[in-house]
């Protein structure tokens, strides 16, 4: 699966995290959207009221609005909610943390955290959305990885650094506050151009971290690697491969 987030302290993760606090046009742009199929395993039978923590411009918030979920979303990055808000308005949108929410207790029925969990204190954040959710209420924890069982692919996202390697044993960490963790994958392609795909590694947190020489050498890599080794042309677009992977889990 994903490997929890990087393998680093809290605090180097925290940083990391931190650049996603800007670019929420860029992000909403360019990064993928989530099937249905995801959002419709996670969420349970009889479910109304909905949270997505790490909202972000509201990529997973969508598809909860679409089952018609009231939704309440919540992020750090006013900029972020910004986009959200935007393109959302029928969310209720709330600054805040899946560590500290600020939100009453046991107001939902799902929560959910869509690419955001390995940013996250597991332990603290546990511990907070257990808190807001109702009695039996279930937690749902997701991530796109790009699908590296696919060469091309892996070559891929080893030159955009994004990290992503399916482990199948591998499960995220949540607190004792939730039991039953149980994982779903979802394989699915997204169409995107050459140039969507130069945009995308620019939203990815090893990229806006990196100086300017290293973001310059990523993107002639990768430039190489699209237009003269794969011979796409310019703005040509490909079908990417994803595996979406979801997690649920039950309060104790």
């Amino acid at each position: 699966m994903v490997r929890g987030g990087p393998k680093l302290d809290h605090g180097r993760r925290r940083e990391l995290g931190q650049s996603f606090q800007d670019g929420g046009r860029h992000y909403q742009r360019v990064r993928p959207g989530y099937p249905e199929e995801s959002a419709r395993w996670l969420v349970p039978a009889g479910a109304h009221d909905a949270l997505d923590a790490g909202a972000g411009t509201g990529k997973f918030t969508a598809l909860l609005l679409d089952m018609g979920l009231a939704v309440t979303a919540v992020d750090p990055s006013a900029d972020m909610l910004t986009q959200l808000k935007e393109h959302y308005p029928a969310a209720t949108a709330v600054p805040g943390t899946a560590e500290a929410t600020g939100l009453p207790d046991a107001g939902f029925d799902v929560v959910t955290v869509a690419q955001a969990w390995h940013w996250c204190d597991a332990p603290a954040a546990s511990t907070e959305l257990a808190r807001v959710l109702r009695p039996y209420g279930t937690l749902g924890l997701v991530w796109n990885q790009l699908d590296t069982s696919v060469p091309w692919v892996h070559r891929l996202s080893r030159i955009m650094h994004a990290g992503d390697v399916y482990r199948p044993g591998h499960k995220p960490v949540v607190g004792p506050e939730f039991q039953g963790l149980e994982g779903h994958v979802t394989r699915w392609e997204d169409k995107v151009s050459t140039t969507d795909l130069m945009e995308l590694t620019k939203s990815r947190s090893y990229y806006l971290r990196a100086g300017e020489a290293t973001r310059a050498k990523v993107l002639a890599n990768l430039d190489w690697y699209l237009h003269e080794h794969l011979a796409y042309s310019p703005h040509q677009e490909l079908d990417l491969p994803y595996l979406t992977l979801s997690w649920r889990a039950v309060k104790a």
